[in-house]
């Protein structure tokens, strides 16, 4: 692991350290006003801009996938001669793992029965509860939220970010994808407030993912043990899994981040072959066939309802929400990515980069979300069970679900891990690619940012969790982790139009590149 001559980006880590530091005394001392700020920044968002969030996810899955198939797709990162630095296993396993993997164990059983019996929705559509169109409703809005789009955002990014730097020797920074209309300022201001906007972005989002998966790990340990879930089981959690992923990080992308994903990858193909075959496989079967069906057939009207004139909220709080998110974090996960596209086309990094992921992703949901719908369709109180004090406890839907198969404790066990593994993993692999996007280091051969750096920003988002929990739990009406949630969500919006930018200049750059034709929009 090489750190020499690397130095920090004074322009974006003081700035950014500042406004974490910000964030935490705010979150510490007034969670609701923070949050209302957000909220009404959101808010205008949405209401204004919807209609972009939801037609940017196609726009940036038709130039993935005209990337991909077209001749571009056989052009390779770092030149013809230049070799891949992991094995296809790995490779799958780290960018399966650094993506959504973790919003998968969270959401693989709670949101389709949440979409199954309480969408939000189903007034306005007519569709009642626990039937068959209410079935395909949930399987087609989870395959929506959760397969092409996603990776579509961050297959875009890593495309410009990776092809910038492995092909043109650019920064390896988002800025960098910027290039043809801003030239060498890349490096200068408009490099700094690019990344700096995608750095608040992902870390504030690591936050949530930290405060969001120690809540299901504090509940599936109460619900094992006994033992209550509150603040001093949560600091415990946040500062087991900040140990794992900075020692983890500090190991480098060759050990850390390989093996975790390697263990993770493998975990979740057992857990999704053990309830495929012990639980109702052929109902599994059927409805998967049939929700991929629906898939097919209403995916452009479904990825651009926004309810006008029947006004309902729905858009808002679901699919345009997840757009919001998965924009906060296209940029570093792209980033990310790129770090391991050297020596592979483009094709080879579409297809493992958006369409296996997305498969994969039709295949989790199919198993773990068919066969929590058949749970509920067949009587078993899964929804009921998933209920406390009247309030809905999302994180205990995968343990109640679980209740209902062999060696259930020890699964609830394995699940525990893997979402302990899940968050360590994409911490990791964002601590990585944030540590990096503060320093001055080009994109090098075995170049890592300093420890101390993965160290501190470990640190800081660890910081923002455990403050934005411990600070909701005081009865207030809103959590801090909520608005932490926020402040991903917000980061969002502007990368929105970062992102429409960059699907612009990325195609110019690498058609006009790769045929040797001037790329610069401006004058130097």
């Amino acid at each position: 692991m090489n750190t020499n001559d690397v130095q920090i980006r004074k322009g974006i880590f003081i700035p950014i350290s500042l406004t974490f530091l910000g964030i935490i005394i705010v979150g510490l001392v007034a969670p609701k006003l923070f949050y209302d700020a957000l909220n009404a920044i959101v808010e205008f968002a949405f209401l204004n801009f919807g209609w972009l969030f939801q037609i940017s996810g196609n726009i940036f899955l038709f130039i993935c996938l005209f990337f991909c198939f077209s001749k571009y797709g056989s052009i390779r990162f770092g030149g013809k001669d230049a070799k891949p630095e992991l094995s296809t296993w790995n490779w799958f396993a780290i960018s399966l793992c650094a993506g959504i993997a973790t919003g998968i164990v969270f959401w693989g059983i709670a949101e389709p029965l949440y979409h199954l019996m309480d969408s939000g929705v189903f007034e306005v559509l007519g569709i009642t509860p626990k039937t068959e169109q209410a079935a395909m409703f949930s399987m087609v809005t989870t395959y929506i939220h959760w397969t092409f789009i996603p990776y579509a955002m961050y297959g875009i990014c890593g495309l410009g970010i990776a092809y910038a730097a492995h092909n043109m020797n650019l920064p390896y920074q988002v800025s960098s994808t910027l290039y043809p209309i801003a030239g060498k300022s890349i490096n200068g201001f408009t490099g700094a407030l690019v990344d700096g906007i995608c750095l608040l972005g992902i870390a504030g989002g690591v936050a949530a993912v930290l405060g969001v998966g120690t809540m299901q790990i504090s509940s599936g340990i109460q619900i094992l043990t006994g033992i209550p879930a509150g603040k001093t089981m949560w600091i415990a959690v946040v500062c087991a899994m900040v140990a794992v992923y900075v020692i983890s990080s500090y190991t480098g992308l060759n050990r850390g981040i390989r093996q975790l994903s390697d263990m993770n990858a493998k975990i979740f193909l057992a857990l999704m072959l053990f309830v495929f075959i012990f639980g109702p496989t052929r109902f599994i079967l059927s409805l998967g066939t049939q929700a991929t069906g629906h898939f097919i057939n209403e995916f452009f009207i479904r990825t651009h309802y926004l309810s006008p004139v029947d006004g309902s909220a729905w858009p808002r709080w679901w699919p345009i929400y997840y757009w919001a998110i998965w924009l906060a974090y296209a940029p570093l996960i792209g980033m990310f990515l790129a770090r391991l596209a050297k020596g592979r086309t483009i094709r080879q990094f579409m297809l493992m980069n958006l369409m296996v992921p997305a498969i994969f992703g039709l295949l989790w949901f199919s198993v773990f979300g068919g066969a929590a719908i058949h749970l509920e369709l067949t009587g078993q109180g899964l929804w009921e069970a998933i209920h406390e004090g009247g309030k809905l406890m999302l994180e205990k839907s995968v343990f109640e679900f679980l209740k209902h198969y062999p060696l259930a404790n020890i699964l609830s066990w394995i699940f525990v891990g893997t979402v302990f593994i899940s968050i360590v993993t994409l911490a990791d692999s964002m601590t990585s690619t944030v540590a990096s996007l503060s320093t001055t280091a080009a994109h090098q051969e075995g170049k890592e940012p300093p420890a101390t750096l993965k160290i501190f920003w470990g640190a800081v988002m660890s910081s923002v969790a455990i403050i934005n929990l411990v600070s909701g739990s005081g009865g207030g009406e809103i959590s801090g982790i909520d608005a932490t949630k926020q402040i991903s969500t917000a980061a969002g919006f502007p990368i929105l139009f970062l992102m429409m930018l960059m699907a612009f200049t990325i195609c110019w750059m690498i058609i006009r590149h790769s045929r040797g034709e001037k790329v610069l929009l401006v004058k130097e």
